[in-house]
């Protein structure tokens, strides 16, 4: 029997790069204008993951991510790294969905995958914070769910033994499978690029990129299989309309401010007693202190 394990990765926005144009006026974010990176959690994901599959004999890893074309390439660094192919989840329809319409649509893919014994996926994506996406998508799977996975201390056909990561410790479960196992960020990082495997999968493409670069993969593909990325579209994943994208998303954004951090008057200060207590005395006078 095979044992499938599926990690749910993004490409989000380089929150560290947010400029004056990084939302839309409809309160969605303008991912054309700002640098797409792999979200820092789902690669802990990641790499949980892949010490599970190397536990396994005969364990597949897949990925799937939901997002523009251009998101193939999160499935491509997965498979640098261990990751056995993926599944692009895109359409025009699934534009500006909330957590309620993405971890639908996500779930719908993974029905349409079948038999998937564990999932991994990221805490939270860095451009919403929300840390919803993982439980909702396990609660409309009707699976277990185990939060906050710090290390996986077992896994087997049947179950597997999770450390939680908690604000004041570290506690162990256990859950039967199939199970979704959200990933905080104090688990491993991820194993860097494996050069074999780059070698391997840089050819990988979807066929939309294979339409957009003009280029003949048709003996590449046929020679070679596992180079192929599987896109599929909300006709694929046979969803209701009505809940995709914006049209599916209860979370409306009401108001968009930008806010602009100015620096104030600094101040040099030596070594001296004198200016220590000047420092000390400012610092109690505002309150930041005592």
């Amino acid at each position: 029997m095979s044992f499938r394990i599926v990690v749910l990765a993004k490409q989000v926005p380089d929150t560290r790069n947010v400029g004056k144009d990084a939302m839309k006026e409809d309160g969605t974010v303008n991912r054309a204008a700002l640098p797409a990176i792999f979200n820092p959690e789902d690669l802990n994901a990641l790499e949980m993951a892949i010490k599970v599959k190397n536990s396994i004999e005969g364990a597949e890893l897949l990925v799937l991510t939901m997002g523009p074309p251009r998101a193939a390439e999160i499935i491509r660094e997965s498979m640098y790294r261990g990751a056995d192919g993926g599944y692009l989840i895109t359409d025009m329809k699934f534009a500006g969905a909330d957590t309620l319409a993405t971890s639908y649509t996500i779930a719908k893919a993974i029905e349409k995958l079948g038999n998937v014994n564990l999932i991994f996926c990221g805490r939270q994506a860095i451009d919403g914070d929300t840390a919803q996406v993982g439980p909702q998508t396990a609660e409309k799977l009707g699976i277990p769910q185990i939060t906050y996975a710090e290390d996986c201390v077992a896994c087997d056909e049947k179950t597997v033994t999770i450390k939680r990561r908690l604000e004041r410790g570290v506690e162990t479960v256990k859950t039967s499978l199939p199970a979704l196992i959200t990933v905080h960020g104090s688990a491993d990082e991820c194993r860097a690029r494996h050069a074999k495997r780059l070698m391997k999968f840089k050819h990988a493409r979807t066929t939309t990129e294979i339409q957009n670069e003009s280029l003949d993969y048709s003996a590449l593909l046929c020679e070679c299989p596992y180079l192929s990325i599987t896109e599929w579209t909300a006709a694929d994943l046979n969803a209701q309309p009505e809940q995709l994208g914006l049209t599916g998303s209860p979370t409306k954004v009401k108001k968009i401010e930008n806010v602009v951090l100015t620096a104030k008057d600094s101040v040099n200060l030596t070594t001296s007693d004198d200016d220590m207590n000047k420092l000390m005395k400012e610092l109690i006078d505002s309150h930041v202190i005592g």
